[in-house]
């Protein structure tokens, strides 16, 4: 068994990270994550668990459903923690987790799916695993190649990206 001090603890909400094709028309669907497959690849041998919580876009994450993540991750006994989350709301969510104390927590996602050959999604996994062991507590998103505030950033639709506020 890990030490939890130690052991990266990976909540995974959903999001285009874990996107796949549902159908011949190309609509899309969160699946199984592929978080774990993305950590063997890159030969990850840090301590790590996955927490499977929803398979949902963040579009369709509720007020509820930050509340139980609030209180999953309020009572993890690990001191990191990544979520996984959809772009579209993560800094809605980074907001709700501001005040859960002596965590490193780091949300991350991607602009298009890990499936997909050119996805960010392995970067972007990489980085937040790196800052979810580095960084002071406290709430981050990670995306971009930059580490952000989870209270000082925002995603700018025009240019695909996160920037601070």
């Amino acid at each position: 068994m890990s030490n939890p001090v130690t052991e990266i603890a990976i909540v995974t909400t959903g999001g285009t990270i874990d996107k796949t094709y549902f159908d011949a028309l190309s609509a899309y669907q969160v699946g199984e994550t592929v978080v774990e497959r993305m950590l063997k690849i890159g030969r990850v041998t840090h301590p790590y668990k996955i927490i499977e919580t929803f398979r949902k876009d963040s579009l369709e994450l509720t007020d509820s459903d930050r509340d139980a993540l609030f209180n999953l991750v309020l009572a993890l006994e690990n001191n990191s923690v990544v979520i996984t989350h959809g772009t579209d709301t993560m800094t809605d969510t980074a907001k709700v987790l501001q005040s859960i104390p002596g965590k490193t927590i780091v949300l991350v996602g991607a602009l298009s799916p890990a499936r997909f050959a050119e996805s960010d999604a392995e970067f972007n996994i990489g980085m937040a695993f790196a800052i979810a062991q580095s960084a002071l507590p406290g709430v981050y998103i990670t995306m971009n190649g930059h580490v952000f505030a989870g209270d000082k950033v925002r995603k700018d639709r025009d240019s695909g990206s996160f920037v601070a506020n």
